[in-house]
């Protein structure tokens, strides 16, 4: 009975941690992300990291390895290249590299296994991330791309004040409606949708209805760059919620259920699919790499070998059940299936190769 009030008390703890954690995090990075594309223009950001220039994948790559992000907390990140429509294979280059290669999972590599463990992983994780990256886009795995909600639609019309000759769509009607603030006073139906104002009457904006009568409206108020930016994390937040719950509350169960002896009791070094299984079973554990390694030694001391424990380390930081579950609301099943073959594939690779290498 104790044994079990332990695990239910680990779960419950592990769930409001995570859950108070990603929350947390998701918010200060999506506001961060808003920040940064205020200041930089969708654009600058398409050229950068454009799917036709070898330079987009090593700027990904790079950019990846810098920020210290899980698993999870890439998602926002990863929300807003995709918004900002940069090319869809380093935007995957970023998506791979980020959990898994950052100056502290690097500094805790060297101190834990040595620097040419250290190199190899870096050199899997960031090869093979680029790699299957080239390849997905050269698939077309783009088309697996689910558009975000509240998107801006580019069929939208000729939007009002050009010229008085242009007489407005249905289009433009609906973008012109959709900036209405406060209807000051309405015009005649004979009026112009998309006639140009006098200059005394500038200020207001002009909506027009489907009717072809116009209303004059209050100008909206153009929100400084913090409350855009919080404006813009807290939609996402509310958008991914369900999702991030329920792949917080599968993870805890597992955390708090699962020990970490039976783990190394079935990956030991005499068992041939050690590895795979390892691989397997990091994703749901949801494991972020900096909380792994520190745990590597007394896994290894129980018996693990460290081509499991490498596989572990990548499958458990690479990928989580909660970060699937987030990329659900973003990606069709067959690139869920892609994105989890190439973490896996990356894992069973890192770990065959440290155990050939090193053991």
């Amino acid at each position: 009975m104790n044994d079990w009030l332990t695990m239910v008390t680990d779960a419950s703890q592990m769930f409001l941690f995570l859950a108070f954690e990603l929350s947390v995090l998701f918010l200060v990075i999506s506001a961060g992300v808003s920040l940064i594309r205020q200041k930089i223009p969708d654009a600058k950001i398409q050229a950068m990291l454009g799917a036709r220039k070898g330079r987009g994948y090593l700027i990904s790559a790079v950019l990846g390895a810098l920020t210290p992000f899980c698993s999870c907390s890439t998602i926002p990140m990863l929300r807003g290249l995709l918004s900002a429509k940069a090319g869809f294979g380093p935007t995957l280059t970023f998506l791979f590299v980020s959990p898994l290669l950052n100056p502290i999972i690097v500094g805790l590599m060297w101190a834990t296994f040595g620097w040419k463990v250290t190199v190899l992983y870096a050199v899997i994780a960031a090869g093979v991330s680029v790699l299957a990256s080239m390849l997905l886009d050269m698939l077309g795995f783009e088309r697996h791309v689910i558009d975000p909600k509240g998107a801006p639609k580019s069929s939208c019309g000729t939007s009002c004040g050009t010229t008085a000759s242009e007489p407005a769509s249905a289009n433009a009607t609906a973008c012109c409606a959709s900036s209405t603030i406060k209807s000051v006073k309405p015009i005649s139906a004979a009026a112009s949708c998309c006639a140009p104002q006098p200059e005394a009457e500038a200020t207001p904006a002009l909506s027009c209805c489907a009717d072809g009568t116009a209303t004059l409206t209050q100008a909206p108020v153009i929100p400084t760059a913090f409350a855009k930016a919080r404006a813009d994390a807290w939609q996402q937040f509310k958008e991914v919620l369900p999702y991030l719950l329920l792949g917080v509350l599968i993870g805890s169960f597992i955390y708090g259920f699962i020990p970490s002896e039976w783990i190394a009791a079935h990956a030991g070094a005499d068992n041939p699919l050690a590895i795979p299984f390892s691989a397997i079973v990091g994703i749901p554990l949801y494991i972020r790499a900096e909380a792994v390694i520190p745990l590597a030694s007394v896994l290894m001391s129980k018996g693990m070998g460290m081509g499991a424990v490498m596989a572990l380390i990548i499958g458990s930081a690479g990928a989580s059940l909660t970060e699937v579950i987030l990329l659900k609301s973003m990606f069709r099943t067959p690139m869920i299936v892609a994105f989890l073959t190439v973490i896996l594939g990356m894992a069973v690779m890192m770990g065959y190769l440290t155990q050939l290498l090193f053991s």
